[in-house]
């Protein structure tokens, strides 16, 4: 037994290091791709820069690697374990395996937001701004509609999220119809389908305060997950209260897609696909899936955003690949 126990804790920490180790070294090879050429001296020699303060390559070179490629690779980690652990926490608590991170209208809500902001304001800041509060008030209406009836309050929330996201969609075809064709239409078309192109250090610290507050919502209740995934009558008999911890893994993932939507666009498939690809790695069990799902999903997106600029001369929006992978 205590041969068993210290396998079990040698793997525990195997298992650690790689969940974070991917995701680093994911961020890592970014530098070095890209269409401007840098060599791998280059790169190193520009990260050693940074840190001892002196000027070991020339200016360019550095803010390729500082400005534009490494902040770029954060804020794809970020959005992708945001989008990843929400599908994940909604599939279990849901019990479905179709569910996605933008079941409940986030996705949609916040896409409305952020052409209504193009259409009137043309600020970023206000852009962020207007997706993120409209992806809450989505999920809030959609909540709102799934307590009507208590006699089957998860398949109303889903119902919920299904005629939100419709309301939220026709009002976006509404905002696409009026918008000028020549100026504010194709902003809103490319915002739409996803991109990291205006990364920047500024976007991630907007991004990641609602992000790290959902994402560490979730990892404390994984196991409560578990519970959950067993059904309601399940979780009552075993003294949880399922309304509030339903509500409170409903604002994590919420918190956590809502901050990911709003500086990235709308990129599809990653809360659906990414949570299956960590149970045939990890299993079902929500206190290992949840960790899994995080550095899968952050793999994941940057992995997927490094293809769509080095595929072609152009960049590929991301939501054409996630889809094609979905």
């Amino acid at each position: 037994n205590k041969f068993y126990g210290y396998k079990m804790q040698r793997k525990k920490i195997l298992i650690t290091t790689i969940l974070i180790a991917a995701p680093v070294l994911c961020i890592l090879s970014s530098a070095f791709l890209g269409r401007y050429p840098l060599s791998p001296y280059d790169i190193f020699q520009a990260i050693a820069a940074k840190f001892s303060g002196t000027e070991m390559v020339p200016a360019l070179k550095s803010n390729i690697v500082w400005e534009i490629r490494l902040p770029r690779a954060i804020l794809g980690s970020i959005v992708g374990a945001a989008l990843a652990v929400s599908g994940t926490a909604l599939q279990g608590i849901f019990r479905n395996p179709l569910v996605s991170s933008g079941m409940l209208g986030v996705s949609s809500g916040a896409g409305f937001g952020a052409a209504l902001a193009i259409l009137l304001f043309h600020n970023t800041l206000m852009i962020y701004l207007f997706a993120f509060f409209f992806g809450i008030a989505a999920v809030f209406c959609s909540y709102i509609i799934g307590r009507i009836y208590d006699t089957a309050p998860a398949i109303m929330l889903v119902l919920g999220g299904v005629i939100i996201s419709s309301i939220f969609s026709a009002l976006l075809s509404l905002i696409k119809y009026i918008a000028d064709p020549q100026e504010d239409l194709p902003s809103i078309i490319f915002w739409l389908m996803g991109s990291l192109a205006s990364a920047s250090y500024k976007n991630i610290m907007i991004s990641s305060i609602p992000i790290i507050i959902g994402i560490t919502g979730l990892i404390i209740m994984r196991w409560r997950l578990n519970v959950l995934s067993m059904g309601e009558r399940d979780a009552l008999s075993m003294g949880l209260n399922v309304n509030f911890d339903r509500v409170i893994i409903i604002i994590c993932t919420t918190l956590a897609t809502a901050g990911a939507v709003s500086v990235s666009g709308i990129i599809g498939w990653i809360g659906l696909v990414i949570p299956h690809i960590g149970r045939i790695i990890a299993g079902n069990d929500n206190r290992i899936l949840i960790p899994a799902s995080i550095s899968l999903g952050a793999c994941f997106l940057v992995i997927i955003d490094n293809l769509g600029r080095i595929i072609t001369g152009g960049e590929i929006p991301l939501s054409i690949l996630t889809a094609i992978v979905g």
